[in-house]
């Protein structure tokens, strides 16, 4: 289980302590005046937060939690401008993985674990709709996600455009492309979009998509799974990078 942490004065402790919550559960119709204190507080700081009934809180905890249970991420989130920065810092030319409302966490530990080895400058999420970085996540990534950096952002179609505007191509991989991966140029400075298993990548981030491209299927299914996409994709710029080396 995810660690966290439950009762009105302990979250609000935890928050004035700047503890990175990934989530605040808070159940539903609560009156109490330190409740919408804390309700807030939550607001101000712009936590993600969801209203539940009092019966999943419950499934989370049996003691008291008055309502309100917080989930403490197990590591510090990134940001993408840190992530540019230290690749340029360390001599690298970035690359970028951004996962778009990806929501299998054995897909997300994978690819995790395929960025990690290969070197990528880091992976970015959004806050809502999305896997995050679990227990589970951590697990499956064979212990990456513990020092990949990651950034979970409230606009991915912000992060997109800053990374377009600091230099990075900014690609689709997407089987309606008419362009195959292996004729696109991924040494210099790249951002890869990867759409969510069931939709594929949102409209609003395709239209600011440099170009798109596809992996070459051959066979009678019409698609990869999304992380061996991303490792196709990946250990290509990979290969394109040590060539130029």
């Amino acid at each position: 289980m995810d660690d966290f942490i439950f009762g009105i004065r302990a979250v609000m402790e935890a928050i004035a302590a700047e503890k990175n919550i990934e989530k605040v559960l808070l159940r539903k119709k609560a009156e109490s005046r330190l409740y919408h204190e804390l309700f807030q507080i939550i607001r101000d700081k712009k936590i993600l937060f969801q209203f539940v009934p009092v019966e999943k809180l419950n499934r989370i905890t049996r003691k008291n939690h008055q309502g309100v249970v917080a989930f403490i991420s197990r590591i510090e989130y990134a940001s993408p401008d840190e992530m540019v920065a230290r690749s340029y810092e360390s001599g690298k030319s970035p690359f970028i993985l951004i996962l778009d409302q990806l929501s299998d966490v054995r897909n997300f530990g994978a690819i995790a674990r395929t960025a990690e080895c290969a070197g990528i400058s880091g992976i970015i999420i959004p806050e809502k709709n999305s896997v995050h970085v679990s227990a589970d996540a951590i697990k499956t990534s064979a212990g990456a996600l513990l020092t990949l950096p990651v950034a979970r952002v409230s606009s991915l179609r912000e992060s997109v455009q800053f990374l377009k505007d600091a230099g990075l191509t900014v690609i689709a991989a997407t089987e309606k492309s008419d362009k195959l991966l292996f004729d696109a140029d991924l040494k210099g400075p790249t951002a890869i979009i990867l759409g969510s298993e069931d939709t594929g990548i949102s409209a609003d981030l395709l239209t600011l998509c440099d170009i798109s491209i596809q992996i070459p299927l051959f066979g009678e299914i019409s698609s990869l799974n999304v992380s061996v996409t991303a490792s196709v994709i990946v250990y290509e710029a990979v290969r394109q990078r040590i060539i130029k080396e």
